[in-house]
């Protein structure tokens, strides 16, 4: 018998990405990793958190790197909420080679501890209604596709986008001379782990040199081969990257909320 969506949930481990500085978040992040500045009384990371508990995951690895050990003190090894708890596990990439990895060689590192297929978000992002889906994740190890994208309209500081969508729903690498409207990446996705080797990857297994790597390249190729899907995401979202769009989505209810 074939494994429900909800136990495929219970076994898939999601990555939240929590290793930057945080340089244009300056000077909130010269003493505070990012992912623990507060939106609504909550830390950044702890939303993603919370959804990902909400939505039947039972497993989360966290790559550290800027002020890491802050991030591992405040959450320790598990993360109970009222939809159960989390196990939680770190990826050091500072204590192991002094400094983050980028999104690529951090996910190569902590890849032995993820399994075949994971989720992937990124920590400093603000989306409360997104959906951890277990059957999206269903219908992704069903298939052959190395990565599905969740996409979102275009934000005032990223007016050009990042990807493409077909009517398909493949995710289109697009050059700057081809015609077609593009969405921006919202750093959520669903991954698997054959994107992270030859020969779309060139970083040895485990990562055990420390290789820094970003990750478009490598969703790129794959793009090109038309191994990555997406779909368009139009709940709310905002890439918490400066001190002025923390403040927006810190203001009381009952003031005007700009597009991020």
């Amino acid at each position: 018998m074939n494994p429900t969506p909800d136990a495929l949930m219970q076994d898939t481990p999601a990555m939240l990405l929590a290793a930057g500085r945080g340089e244009r978040m300056r000077p909130l992040t010269d003493l505070h990793p990012k992912p623990l500045l507060a939106v609504q009384g909550r830390p950044l990371l702890q939303w993603q958190l919370q959804a990902l508990a909400r939505d039947g995951c039972r497993q989360v690895v966290i790559n550290t790197a800027w002020l890491g050990q802050q991030i591992q003190d405040h959450f320790g090894a598990q993360f109970a909420t009222e939809h159960g708890s989390l196990a939680l596990s770190y990826s050091d990439e500072a204590a192991d080679f002094g400094g983050a990895l980028e999104t690529a060689g951090g996910i190569a590192r902590a890849l032995p501890h993820l399994g075949e297929v994971f989720w992937l978000a990124a920590g400093d992002v603000f989306a409360p209604d997104f959906v951890f889906d277990p059957q999206a994740l269903a219908r992704f190890r069903a298939g052959t596709a190395l990565a599905h994208l969740w996409l979102v309209p275009n934000p005032a500081h990223n007016p050009r986008g990042d990807f493409g969508l077909s009517p398909e729903g493949l995710a289109l690498n697009l050059g700057a001379d081809q015609p077609g409207p593009r969405h921006t990446y919202s750093t959520i996705g669903l991954y698997r782990a054959e994107l992270f080797t030859a020969p779309w990857c060139d970083i040895a297994a485990g990562n055990p040199q420390g290789q820094a790597a970003a990750l478009a390249p490598l969703l790129r190729r794959a793009m090109d081969a038309g191994r990555v899907t997406a779909s368009l995401y139009t709940g709310r979202w905002t890439d918490v990257g400066t001190p002025e769009r923390l403040a927006q989505l810190n203001k009381p209810l009952n003031e005007p909320q700009n597009a991020a």
